[in-house]
């Protein structure tokens, strides 16, 4: 049995962009309804230890998340555990379709549904995920003890999941297909120190090979951008670690995009090009893309929101 569902706000999305417009909208009085979405938490419950969020010298991801979503409910933020499916935001009020069989209905809407792994589009790669191939070191990096690794990427996400697998993997291969890394310098300098993190210059992933029975990875090839050769890396995990892509499909329609699909957004604002719908975090941001960042934007967001929804009211 269907059944709707009306709120001021509308959250969709539980990264710390979701958690904290709830708590701003909570402390507003505006009675938030937050949906989570597909991945409870966002990305940092994918993450081992956050160092750069301030307050904590050191917490782990999805910890920090526990205690931004206990923070909201605390405000008064009701959160509900189902998937936008559709959204429309043609007319006011704003509808939105969870899997769940719930319509919402909303004054004012706040995006905050984050982004999500890129991957190279190989066939292999494709065949190989989940047995073998991953795009998360914390969830997966524990069944490989012992093993070779290879990680492809060259940014922090890249220098970050070598990391962290060198406390199960015997050898981490990182490939970068040019000759210096993006990553933050602290980050390098740990890179290089590590004996177990060997870095594959000028190449990029071309292959990964494995057995069918049972299915399984056995190694990448590779290929130099310069000379075109190719490289055999025995193997038993690939991470593939080139970065992340908005998870703009409710809205790529509907609102104003760029960058790559990145919602546009008023300078100084999280307004989009719809009155009433307002966008926060890695949805939005395609420079910075840290959870302090996104927390702020979702601050922003439920302030913005009010003031709209105040205005409606005049």
């Amino acid at each position: 049995m269907s059944d709707t569902r009306h709120t001021k706000v509308l959250i969709i999305g539980s990264g710390p962009a979701g958690y904290t417009a709830g708590v701003y909208a909570s402390r507003a009085m505006l009675e938030p309804i937050l949906v989570q979405g597909i991945e409870p938490g966002g990305q940092l419950t994918t993450t081992t230890e956050v160092e750069n969020y301030p307050g904590f010298t050191e917490v782990q991801g999805p910890d920090l998340m526990v205690k931004m979503q206990e923070h909201a409910q605390a405000m008064g933020c009701e959160i509900i555990g189902d998937i936008i499916s559709d959204l429309d935001v043609s007319k006011r009020p704003f509808t939105a379709k969870g899997d769940s069989g719930t319509t919402y209905t909303a004054d004012a809407v706040i995006l905050a549904t984050g982004a999500r792994a890129k991957w190279l589009g190989l066939e292999s790669e494709e065949k190989f995920k989940g047995f073998g191939v991953s795009a998360c070191a914390t969830c997966d990096g524990f069944f490989y003890r012992g093993q070779e690794i290879v990680v492809v990427g060259g940014g922090n996400t890249a220098v970050e999941e070598a990391l962290f697998l060198t406390n199960f993997a015997s050898k981490v291969t990182l490939i970068h297909r040019r000759d210096e890394l993006r990553a933050e310098r602290i980050l390098i300098n740990r890179l290089e120190k590590n004996e177990k993190i060997e870095t594959l210059w000028f190449n990029t992933l071309e292959e990964v090979t494995g057995t069918d029975t049972p299915l399984g990875v056995e190694g990448v090839v590779t290929k130099n951008v310069k000379t075109g050769e190719l490289t055999e890396i025995p193997c038993k995990g690939v991470f593939i670690a080139i970065g992340h892509a908005p998870a703009n499909e409710l809205v790529k329609d509907t609102l104003e995009t760029h960058m790559g699909g990145y919602v546009v957004t008023k300078p100084g604002s999280t307004e989009t090009s719809v009155p009433g719908v307002f966008a926060a975090g890695d949805l939005t941001d395609h420079t910075y893309r840290q959870a302090v960042t996104s927390a702020g934007m979702g601050c922003m967001a439920a302030l913005d929101a009010e003031r709209f929804l105040a205005e409606q009211d005049d």
